[in-house]
């Protein structure tokens, strides 16, 4: 029996600096609204036929919305496609936003080394940036998206 070969991405999102953040409500990156701009994206930049084939095995596994790091999974037929099609993503809701690529990899074991490693050091900047001191609530989600990481699987 063959299992499914996969590609997963380690992405980090960023916010359009320019918004005025503070007028609007400001956005919160999760799995489903991630997930949709992508789809949305492969839809109108590779059509249905693209979007059906991607899907096989498409998911966002991960996002942490503090360091706005996230990591995707698709097929490895199909991972050059998705990756595209992030790259062509502009917004997230009403938000302009962009995504870089931090790592690639074959196996969800070496993401998740990448992505808690990223994390780490994004949340390390997150605190010197925010020059309050965080509270016990975003400490406590922070470990908890540390722990979801962790925990991955296929």
């Amino acid at each position: 029996m063959v299992g499914f070969k996969n590609r997963y991405l380690v992405m980090e999102v960023f916010l359009d600096p320019n918004k005025d953040l503070a007028a609007d409500e400001p956005i919160i990156i999760t799995q489903f609204n991630l997930s949709k701009a992508i789809k949305d994206s492969i839809l109108t930049n590779f059509g249905e036929c693209g979007l059906a084939s991607s899907l096989n095995s498409f998911q966002v596994k991960y996002v942490n919305p503090i360091t706005k790091l996230c990591i995707i999974r698709a097929s490895r037929e199909d991972h050059q496609k998705v990756w595209a099609a992030i790259t062509m993503v502009r917004s997230i809701g009403n938000c302009p936003v962009t995504f870089s690529l931090l790592d690639i990899s074959g196996s969800i074991n070496a993401c998740k080394k990448a992505a808690l490693k990223c994390d780490e050091l994004k949340f390390e900047q997150y605190k010197l940036m925010a020059q309050v001191q965080t509270t016990d609530d975003i400490l406590q989600q922070m470990q908890n998206c540390l722990e979801k990481i962790k925990v991955l699987e296929h």
